[in-house]
Parts: structure tokens; C-alpha cells; sequence
């Protein structure tokens, strides 16, 4: 619907009355556009007394007309856009940064929209012709807003400051890519609720800016989770205080760890951490070699711990709860895939410890596998003590057995080439929430070992949707509520083969396309090249 309506043309003796008239004012101003021109009189036959002869009315001025407007050009494209005639809005030197009464708690978002835009922020003060005001209200879904151009004013309301946000976000994105915020009113919300990117800082250190970097451009795209991968066989890259002896070389301080979670705050991104255990712990047992699994014969298993000693799980929730306490978000992520005594023919023949463990804990049919779900679900529940969801990688949820992985897990599903593999749609069946980290689409891994090969922006924007979970192949539509969202993930399994601003360079437009996709799950209406070429102009 037109916010403006076009009246129609006057009919019948309506029209001609106006016809005539316009003519008569036309002849009495002898054709002046303004209808100021000398008045006529007679040079005789006039006596000085007589009133004098009193000038025509002035022509009205034509109003100016605008057609129709368009939806504003923002990566990732906006949900709705309700079309208003009118010249929209631009960021004039007299314009500001206003905060509606009782939207104080924006002025982060005020203070950083009016350094973008380059104009003044002004506070919780009443708006003027010219500013942009932003305003906590409505009922909308999380996440959402409405923005509002007419009168030479922009208004962004939404129901939580993330909303607000983003609709500062596309206010930006329209500004650099056209001059302008199109007239009219945008209506706009996320298909789904955990939008992000996952960095392994384990196997290739990240400094703090390369990290701080990334979080500006995901903000910009309406990402809202950043996945930190910091321990694994490589290294473990974040100072501890309760097993400093873990640490490798190059690590980040705790006082950068908060330095890149305040930044991750303001731009609404919450930052998930991730210890992976019972595999991938081979830094942490550098320092700790008593508690490495080793097989019948004595051998050891590359970054996996020995879950059948008591000691263990002490360890590994030490650092859970260390960490837990260092970062603020709602998430924490406890790995649990590839436990390598899960990949070996009998498990139980060659690792009897473990089997014995099992059997002790949880009775005479329990299997090895059952000791890694237990395993898996202890962890969880020293992350929940905490406050916080536990997330785990899908190869840790194994079928059948008399231990199940606790339902409050978030199942992170990546991957269907393990031994066992499990269909995505298993899952889904059992109820159980699930995001997306497709290693089909979704896995930029450094050096392309084990046939992976870098993604590419187009592949995602063509091919990918969230309900595209393994291989190329969608789950069933009705499991759409079911899957809370992906992320985009950057492994360095070949540390060396890319720079960190090769990284970031490749995983660009990849990030961007997934960032749309997630926003937006329906099948886009722009071509790829249209769509690169966009992303191009207003990022």
C-alpha cells in the first residue's frame, strides 16, 4: 500500500470551471510566471481620483512530485519495504543522532551511527527536521526494527537494542551505496536467531585486530554469534590461571579477550568459546602426558585424553569454568567429536580401560561409546552450572547404547563422513535443535587437505540454505524451527598456506553470502553478480 495517495484528475464541470479559471488569471498577468507584473492602465481619460486597478492573484507553485520510492540496496536485502513517494533522507551538515524519552540505553548505538554518518550526536532530545531518531518499543520478533523515512526524518524503532541496531545498519548501507534512505518504511526481522562466523585461533594465531576486524564487518552484515575455537593439538591460545603451564607462545591476554568482548558487545555479537574434549586436546596434554589415552599396546592417540581417569575430567572443568567465567555470552562449546577411541575397528578390544570404566559406571551392556556420551553429558552440565547452553559437534551424539546425550544440547552439525554416521534428519527426529556448519558449503579449511576445497559466495548464494545440513541435500521443510541457524567456519588445518589477510580476503564474500542466507532464507531475487556487486558498493 502507498503511504501517499495521487489524487485523480478533477472531471466534468469541475475541470472546466478550473480551466477557465487558470486561463483568466493567465490573461490578467500578462503571461508572468509569477503573476507580479505591472498592473494595466489607462494613459487618458482616467481621473486622478479613481481607484487605482487592483493587481491579479499570484499563480500557485507547482508541488513537487517524486516517484514512487524503492527498497533501500543493503547486503543483507530487507525484509519488506513499503514504497512512499517523497525525496528521503540524506545526512545534511545540520542533521543528528537523537534518542527518543526513555531509549537511553541507545546511545551506544546513537554515538556509533553518528560517527559513521559523520553528523552530530545530540542526546535524548526531541527531533528536529533532519535528524535520525532511534526508539526502544513495539512487539516485534527479537531482533527486529522498523525504520521509517518521511518528513525529512528517519525513525528506528525495535522491541531490544539488536533491532535498533541493525536498522542503524541498513540506514548506513543505504547512505554509502546511494547518498540516501529511500522514503517509505522498512520492516524487517532475521529468519533465524544464531547468524555467525567460527575462527580456529588453535592451529593459527589471530592477533586482536585481525579478530576485532572481523567482528566490524559481521556487525555490518547482522551477524550476531562469533565462534572462537582457542585449544586443540596446535595450541591453546588464551592465558589461563589455573594451568598457565597449557599455554602456548602466542596467545591473546586476558586483557585482549576483553577488549575484543567489549567490542563484541557494542556491535551485539555474542562471542562462544570452545574447549574441545575428549579429542583434540593435544596442547593441554603436552604439559599433562599422564592422562593421554593410550591403546592396549601403549601407544598413544594423538590429542585425546584418557576419560576413564578421574583426573581428566577435573582438568578439563577447571578450564571450563575458568573460561565460563571470562566470557559473558549465553553459550559455551564442549567439542566432543573425534574421540579417536571411537575410530578404530573393537573400541572396547583396544582400549579395555575404557570398556571396563563403562561397564563400571553404567552396567554391564555399556560400550565404550556410552563413556564418551556420559563423558559428553558431564561436561554439559558443568557448562549449564554456569549459566550457560552447552553446544557439541554432531559426531558426538552417537545412536543407540544405554547412554543418550542430554536434550538441552545445541547439536552443531558439520559433518556425515564419521564412522556411524547419522543423517541430519536422525537428530531432528529426536527433537533436539540444531545449527548449521555445513562442511559441504560452510568449511573454509587452510591448505584444502581431505578433499575439502575453499568455498565460494556464489556456491552459498545458488546452492545453500539452512535447511541444507549435509551434502547439497535439504532436510524436510517441517524441521525448519528446529535448526536455530549456522555459521561460517575457518579451520587452519595447513596453518601456513594463507596469511591472515589472505583469510580475510577469501572468506569475505563467502561470510556475506551466508550472512544474506541466514537473514533471508528464501531463494534471492538478485543474480550473483548483481548481489556481489552490491555487497561491493555498501560494504
Amino acid at each position: 500500500m502507498m503511504r501517499y495517495s495521487i489524487r485523480g484528475p478533477r472531471r466534468g464541470s469541475a475541470l472546466l470551471a478550473t480551466a477557465v479559471a487558470l486561463a483568466t488569471v493567465a490573461a490578467c498577468s500578462g503571461g508572468s510566471p509569477s503573476g507580479s507584473g505591472p498592473s494595466a492602465s489607462s494613459s487618458s481619460g482616467t481621473s486622478a481620483g479613481a481607484a487605482p486597478t487592483s493587481a491579479p492573484p499570484p499563480s500557485p507553485t507547482p508541488t513537487r512530485t517524486y516517484p514512487l520510492s524503492t527498497a533501500p540496496l543493503t547486503v543483507p536485502a530487507v525484509s519488506a519495504h513499503e514504497a512512499a513517494r517523497g525525496p528521503g533522507w540524506k545526512p545534511v551538515p545540520t542533521a543528528g543522532i537523537v534518542i527518543a524519552a526513555g531509549s537511553e540505553g541507545l546511545a551506544d548505538e546513537a554515538r556509533l551511527l553518528a560517527g559513521e554518518l559523520k553528523i552530530a550526536y545530540r542526546g535524548a532530545v526531541a527531533a528536529r527536521a533532519g535528524d535520525v531518531e532511534l526508539a526502544l518499543g513495539g512487539k516485534g520478533a527479537p531482533e527486529s526494527y522498523t525504520l521509517t523515512t518521511r518528513d525529512d526524518r528517519v525513525r528506528i524503532t525495535g522491541p531490544d537494542q539488536a533491532g535498533v541496531f541493525y536498522g542503524t545498519r541498513t540506514l548506513k548501507q543505504s547512505v554509502k551505496g546511494s547518498g540516501a534512505m529511500p522514503e517509505g518504511t522498512v520492516t524487517d526481522a532475521p529468519a533465524k536467531p544464531q547468524r555467525g562466523l567460527n575462527l580456529d585461533i588453535a592451529r593459527k594465531f589471530f592477533t586482536a585486530e585481525w579478530i576485532e576486524a572481523r567482528l566490524r564487518e559481521m556487525a555490518d552484515l547482522k551477524l550476531n554469534q562469533f565462534g572462537l575455537h582457542f585449544s586443540d593439538d596446535q595450541g591453546f591460545r588464551i592465558a589461563s590461571d589455573t594451568h598457565p603451564e597449557i599455554v602456548s607462545a602466542q596467545h591473546l591476554t586476558k586483557a585482549e579477550v576483553r577488549r575484543i568482548l567489549a567490542l563484541a558487545q557494542t556491535l551485539h555479537i555474542t562471542v562462544v568459546p570452545e574447549i574441545d574434549s575428549p579429542g583434540h586436546l593435544g596442547a593441554v596434554l603436552r604439559a599433562h602426558p599422564d592422562l593421554q589415552l593410550r591403546n592396549v599396546q601403549g601407544v598413544p592417540r594423538q590429542g585425546a585424553i584418557d576419560i576413564s581417569k578421574p583426573a581428566s575430567a577435573r582438568l578439563v572443568d577447571e578450564l571450563l569454568r575458568e573460561y565460563a567465567a571470562l566470557f559473558p555470552g549465553g553459550w559455551f562449546h564442549v567439542g566432543a567429536d573425534e574421540y579417536q577411541a571411537l575410530t578404530v575397528r573393537s573400541p572396547e578390544a583396544s582400549y579395555p580401560q575404557l570398556a571396563t570404566a563403562a561397564r563400571q559406571k553404567y552396567g554391564a551392556q555399556a560400550r565404550v561409546q556410552d563413556l564418551a556420551e556420559g563423558w559428553l553429558n558431564d561436561r554439559a552440565a558443568v557448562v549449564r552450572d554456569t549459566g550457560k547452553v552447552p553446544k557439541a559437534w554432531n559426531d558426538g551424539f552417537f545412536r543407540g547404547g544405554v547412554v543418550h546425550a542430554d536434550q538441552g544440547i545445541e547439536v552443531e552439525y558439520w559433518t556425515g563422513k564419521e564412522i556411524g554416521a547419522r543423517p541430519p534428519a536422525e537428530y531432528l527426529a529426536e527433537g533436539r535443535k540444531v545449527v548449521n556448519l555445513n562442511d559441504e558449503f560452510l568449511y573454509y579449511v587452510l591448505g584444502e587437505p581431505n578433499d575439502f576445497t575453499y568455498p565460494t559466495g556464489r556456491r552459498i548464494y545458488e546452492q545453500w540454505t539452512p535447511l541444507v545440513l549435509r551434502g547439497t541435500t535439504p532436510v524436510p521443510a517441517r524441521y525448519d524451527s528446529q535448526i536455530l541457524g549456522g555459521r561460517f567456519a575457518v579451520w587452519c588445518d595447513l596453518s601456513r598456506s594463507q596469511t591472515p589477510a589472505q583469510v580475510a580476503d577469501g572468506i569475505r564474500m563467502p561470510l556475506t553470502a551466508t550472512a544474506q542466507k541466514l537473514w533471508d532464507e528464501r531463494a534471492p531475487t538478485a543474480t550473483w553478480d548483481q548481489f556481489r556487486a552490491l555487497a561491493q558498493r555498501v560494504r
